[in-house]
């Protein structure tokens, strides 16, 4: 089974490309916050820690809207959820273009990543629970390659859109998912296994969350939110903070943002390459080889010392990390049974956005302070590491098992 095989069926096509391009938009947005902060940082005059407080409030509203929304997928549905994430990320970003200062900018920033965190974990339960088990692990692989799109075309509006015409259109173009959500509201269906679920008792909110931390459980539940924390700690704190880093090492603006883009193109042959492999070799070779790499490359662009291997590594750490990301929101559904199963995947998500709130902060706080950028990629070397290490002790393997 290839990925050319998965897109045949007319059906799983649409719902795989539905889902895709929210996960695109949700990308998009997150990925313009990395290259407004870098135009921000000059236009308001913003010191490291405003950066990092601004990133980290971003990250804050992940956090509350993946708990949240995976809550509340479990009772009412996963298309319902979706869709309200959808809208309430877009015209929060929108309303960011019109921001007149620092405080109100953080409000709405809070309000996206609300809705930004409660749309990736519904997503991929809807697309896992709707894929048979020989497809599933690729299709949610192959859903989360849309956030390279994303990522790729925030970085495209940044560099033809903020040195022109400034940040607030590009937050402007945030608000276009509000039109696609109408779209969405007719284009998928919840997947059958919950359309079954809920013809019995809906399970109360207290006996799914001890369920995800009953014995059976919590071992994948501590190993879950240890994953999730060490990859969103990372990530956040190094790519958040890209383009940044570049102009620290002594690039134009304009010039970080063209570094960056080539760099995020790196992101889909990373994708798809783990798309390949985890039905081929499983869900625990990637992620514990992609992570392994991962750290190995955060370790080498924070020592490197040319514009060619400062390149190099960038390329290699897109490459591998996003792969990683693929792995691990294929991996996290698999986990749980339907009836908790959004529950479980909203509250190791929720946790592992705590990493993301506090390593834009600790970046903001360390740069401040003057510590070097290879200190600072080692700090992310050792974290990575942990995670590879949290899945090849305590993970399973889910490579072709049936979901409950």
């Amino acid at each position: 089974m290839n990925q050319m095989t998965l897109l045949r069926d007319p059906k799983r096509r649409k719902l795989l490309l539905s889902a895709g391009l929210s996960w695109m938009f949700d990308a998009m947005d997150v990925g313009m916050i990395s290259f407004v902060v870098a135009a921000l940082a000059k236009e308001w005059e913003l010191g490291p820690e405003k950066i990092g407080l601004l990133t980290s409030i971003n990250s804050l509203g992940m956090a509350a809207g993946a708990a949240a929304a995976g809550i509340l997928a479990d009772r009412f549905g996963r298309k319902s959820v979706l869709l309200w994430t959808l809208l309430i990320f877009s015209l929060a970003s929108g309303l960011s273009a019109f921001a007149a200062g620092f405080a109100i900018l953080c409000v709405l920033r809070f309000i996206a990543g609300f809705g930004l965190g409660g749309e990736l974990p519904v997503a991929s339960t809807l697309v896992s629970e709707s894929m048979p088990a020989a497809e599933r692990g690729r299709a949610v692989v192959l859903l989360e390659s849309f956030w390279a799109v994303g990522w790729i075309a925030a970085a495209l509006i940044a560099y033809f859109v903020i040195p022109d015409y400034g940040w607030r259109v590009a937050f402007a173009i945030g608000a276009v998912p509000a039109l696609y959500a109408l779209y969405l509201r007719r284009a998928i269906e919840d997947s059958p296994r919950f359309a079954e679920m809920k013809k019995k008792a809906p399970v109360p909110l207290g006996k799914r969350i001890a369920t995800v931390w009953s014995p059976e459980y919590r071992r994948s539940t501590i190993m879950l939110w240890i994953l999730w924390f060490t990859v969103v700690f990372s990530y956040y704190g190094m790519f958040l903070w890209l383009p940044t880093v570049m102009v620290l090492k002594g690039f134009s603006l304009v010039k970080s943002f063209e570094y960056v883009l080539i760099m995020t193109l790196a992101q889909l042959p990373g994708y798809f390459t783990a798309a390949y492999f985890i039905e081929k070799f499983g869900r625990k070779f990637v992620l514990v080889i992609y992570l392994l790499l991962t750290a190995g490359s955060a370790a080498w662009f924070g020592n490197a010392t040319t514009e060619g291997m400062l390149m190099a590594a960038g390329i290699c750490l897109s490459f591998f990390n996003l792969g990683a990301w693929g792995g691990m929101y294929a991996y996290t559904p698999e986990l749980y049974p339907t009836a908790i199963r959004s529950t479980g995947a909203g509250l190791a998500t929720s946790f592992g956005r705590i990493g993301g709130i506090l390593a834009p902060l600790l970046v903001g706080v360390l740069v401040g302070k003057s510590v070097g950028i290879s200190s600072i990629f080692l700090l992310f070397f050792v974290t990575i590491v942990i995670g590879a290490l949290a899945v090849l002790l305590l993970g399973k393997e889910t490579k072709g098992i049936e979901l409950d």
